[in-house]
């Protein structure tokens, strides 16, 4: 049987790129995923849907990573936070995955509070739209049992999603005035705009300069800005704004050129509330 997964991969990537919240992780997935659904239909199985196949395969896959990789998340230095999609002229993985809001990190780092079978069931129902059978197949589970999941998922996430405001247009006004202050060397502005319950994330993976745990509060993230304006000089030359999972953020390269860090605002009502950075230089291969 002849199937052409061109037009799948999309929908394969950003099945997998929402569960690991890793781009390198998922394009692996999307890879062995694609491999075993040429293998199956080679080996006379009989594929009537190939968007059915490749969904339970990649989902299969990415929750057999998730579980493999959980020990290392619970060892891992410092915040984690998810591998940044940055919007790029040229065809990337951003472009092969939908810009929403189920993209956006604060919503992947919640999604990590869910175990991989809840995530799995929760995203092909909320965000991609498949119905219960489609979902129990892809995860084995009865039709009666993904209910249970889902609601239980739903109201998990519910209960810790951010409340922040989507405006594109305010975002990027924000951004702009981070760059504004960034560049000027003075952060006063910017620090102006801060929610009085603002809360900085910094993933450096124990392998760049970043907080161990999360920055809370209004004064807490103000000092941390203000060293980072004095030390913008020695460690950045030059910030730009970009797309940053479908949000607006900035992208920061160092004087020899090369990527230092990617940074999103969450905002509410014209106050920054969350700022969350990733340096990680692991984190940022794929956007070399």
């Amino acid at each position: 049987m002849d199937i052409d997964l061109d037009e799948l991969r999309p929908l394969m990537f950003s099945i997998a790129y929402r569960m690991t919240g890793s781009v390198g992780d998922a394009e692996d997935i999307v890879q062995e995923a694609v491999i075993r659904t040429y293998r199956a239909a080679s080996g006379g199985t009989l594929v009537e849907s190939p968007k059915a196949f490749v969904t339970t395969t990649t989902t299969r896959l990415a929750i057999d990573h998730l579980r493999s990789a959980r020990v290392r998340r619970e060892s891992y230095v410092g915040t984690w936070l998810p591998e940044p999609l940055v919007t790029d002229p040229e065809p990337g993985p951003a472009e092969r995955a939908e810009m929403a809001d189920s993209l956006s990190l604060a919503f992947l780092v919640l999604l990590e509070s869910l175990s991989p079978v809840e995530r799995a069931v929760f995203l092909l129902r909320e965000v991609f739209g498949y119905d219960y059978g489609d979902i129990a197949a892809a995860v084995g589970k009865s039709e009666a049992n993904c209910r249970q999941i889902f609601a239980r998922a739903r109201r998990h996430v519910d209960e810790g999603r951010p409340k922040y405001d989507a405006s594109r247009r305010q975002g990027t006004e924000l951004t702009e005035r981070f760059l504004a202050a960034i560049s000027g060397g003075d952060m006063e502005p910017f620090i102006e705009l801060l929610a009085p319950d603002v809360v900085m994330m910094g993933d450096g993976g124990g392998k760049a300069p970043a907080a161990a745990t999360p920055i809370y509060g209004r004064l807490q993230v103000a000092r941390l800005l203000r060293g980072l304006a004095r030390q913008a000089t020695r460690w950045i030359s030059e910030v730009r704004p970009v797309q940053v999972n479908g949000q607006p953020g900035v992208i920061a390269y160092d004087p020899d050129g090369n990527l230092f860090g990617v940074m999103t605002f969450d905002h509410t009502d014209g106050q920054v509330v969350a700022i969350r950075s990733v340096i990680n230089p692991d984190k940022l291969r794929h956007l070399q």
